[in-house]
């Protein structure tokens, strides 16, 4: 007898309807994910080429703007140290829509409280916002590519992800330092524009169907971290010190821009950030047929270079503002390329179950590299030291730091061969 759902064309047109539009639902949802991820993360750095606005309103000293970038770096280590439980409750889509929501109270805060607390405030909702998206969005766009394309390979979903992150950062003082340079309102108005693309990505990510991969058992969940493990510490401390340069640049270019090189133009500021970040975009995407372990040693190497001309930059009798873009420029695609090797390298080790974790470990070092290291450097500045040499003392330690953890890494990669 022939089975009857199988002799039934109605009912497989209506299956074969129902598979294309839960294909097209999480096809829809991929992008509304990275969309959100987009206006989240660049909220991150939006206020960059505004320090110097708030310098002057609020009358800050340069270790004032490191307490400000430190309160922002623990909301966001302290959201990201928490995304597991917060999904493990509302789930992928919960947190993201969290996060926005998040993001939007943030930048309403700011364009709002004219003053250092709020100022204050404002940036810790933010990194807490920043902590909820970036904790959650790489997996959650890995799971809605594999669900929308199954026998897809992720690395697309993987080189989007990372690419939005590191993008976005470049982004936010683009728009802001535009708006600082040529429109009224520049401490109002950006904030304002984020508010409303806050609003678009909420309306985006109602549709976005949820993913969750329930954990297995404790068995399998204990091999995959033993052997991401090897591989896991390296990559954080590679990521750490790739970013603790793009975030010297993101703290002190406008004053090093101001000062140093005697270019003031809020517009530069930002333009310069966006030139740092967006080139560790083009890293990424011009690396993406390339195994991750090469990518990383491609990005180390650009990292090095361009942490030499930095220092050659700040350093001439002259100082050059083209050679300081171009070292920008190099630092920036060397720390996208590295955090697109380790993040590869990490996740190849990892267990569907434990990516999560994994994930929000590499985003830690990447936020804490971004943040602590500029505290110092403002430290610095503040008693007095000089920023060629603070420059300098710094490039020792991040070329240091970047070298090292990829020779750990390969030794880790030894013993854990799937991760290449």
């Amino acid at each position: 007898m022939v089975n009857a759902q199988q002799s039934d064309p109605v009912a497989s047109a209506d299956g074969s309807a129902a598979t294309v539009a839960e294909t097209r639902r999480h096809r829809s949802g991929f992008w509304a994910v990275a969309f959100a991820l987009v206006i989240v993360m660049a909220s991150a750095t939006l206020p960059s080429p505004l320090y110097g606005l708030y310098r002057i309103r609020d009358h800050l000293s340069s270790l004032t703007v490191t307490v400000i970038y430190a309160i922002f770096a623990a909301g966001t280590i302290a959201a990201l140290l928490s995304v597991q439980f917060i999904v493990s409750r509302a789930g992928r889509r919960g947190a993201m829509l969290g996060a926005v929501a998040t993001m939007m109270a943030a930048a309403g805060l700011l364009a709002a409280w004219k003053a250092l607390p709020g100022l204050l405030i404002g940036r810790l909702i933010t990194g807490v916002g920043v902590g909820l998206a970036a904790g959650t969005a790489f997996v959650y766009l890995i799971e809605l590519r594999a669900r929308a394309n199954p026998g897809g390979s992720p690395a697309r979903a993987q080189t989007i992800g990372s690419a939005a992150t590191v993008g976005a950062l470049g982004l936010g003082p683009l728009i802001a330092g535009c708006l600082a340079e040529w429109a009224g309102s520049p401490l109002t108005l950006p904030y304002l524009i984020f508010v409303g693309l806050g609003a678009i990505a909420l309306i985006g990510l109602v549709g976005a169907p949820e993913t969750g991969i329930p954990a297995a058992a404790g068995k399998s969940q204990a091999s995959g971290s033993s052997r991401s493990g090897k591989v896991l510490v390296p990559g954080a401390v590679a990521t750490l010190a790739a970013f603790a340069a793009n975030g010297l640049f993101a703290g002190l270019s406008g004053l090093f821009l101001a000062t140093t090189l005697h270019h003031p133009s809020h517009a530069l500021s930002g333009v310069s950030l966006f030139l740092v970040f967006s080139s560790g975009v083009a890293a990424q995407l011009a690396t993406i047929r390339l195994p991750a372990s090469r990518v990383l040693a491609l990005g180390t190497i650009s990292m090095l270079i361009g942490l030499a001309l930095l220092v050659t930059a700040v350093r001439l009798s002259t100082p050059s503002l083209a050679l300081f873009l171009v070292s920008g420029a190099l630092i920036g695609a060397g720390a996208g390329a590295v955090f697109k090797g380790t993040t590869g390298l990490v996740l190849g080790a990892t267990a569907p179950e434990n990516r999560l974790a994994a994930t929000s470990d590499l985003l830690i070092a990447l936020y804490v590299g971004l943040s602590i290291p500029v505290i110092g450097a403002g430290v610095a500045l503040d008693r007095g030291t000089s920023p060629a040499d603070t420059v300098l003392g710094f490039a020792i330690l991040v070329g240091l730091g970047v070298a090292g953890a990829g020779a750990l890494l390969g030794r880790g990669l030894q013993s854990a061969p799937g991760a290449a």
